[in-house]
């Protein structure tokens, strides 16, 4: 399967940064549950592995907190794999308005 890799660069509490990574894949259950099922999570204390299927196609990933930097790294289908730029585009716009240094 090919990769999708995306980093976003903070200016938070990892801690803090957990907590709204967390908050950011609720949102995204409840917004995309229709297309996105199967969304599973499992958190350690700064990093954590996803999963979901969207439009019958599996993907799982990891999330890894640092000090200054959010970095995930996932597997997309091949059929999704002409949409990667897109999806990590989007991905990364995402995650750069929930690690915004306002309170979200």
């Amino acid at each position: 399967m090919p990769q999708l890799k995306v980093s976003v660069d903070h200016a938070l509490d990892p801690d803090e940064v957990v907590k709204r990574l967390r908050t950011f894949l609720e949102m995204v259950k409840q917004a995309y549950g229709h297309q996105v099922t199967h969304l599973e999570e499992s958190w350690g204390e700064r990093s954590g592995t996803f999963s979901f299927k969207a439009l019958g196609f599996k993907t799982a990933g990891t999330l890894e907190v640092d000090q200054a930097e959010v970095r995930v790294v996932g597997q997309i289908p091949l059929a999704a794999l002409m949409f990667r730029g897109k999806i990590e585009e989007t991905l990364r716009e995402q995650l750069t308005r929930a690690l915004a240094d306002e309170i979200a």
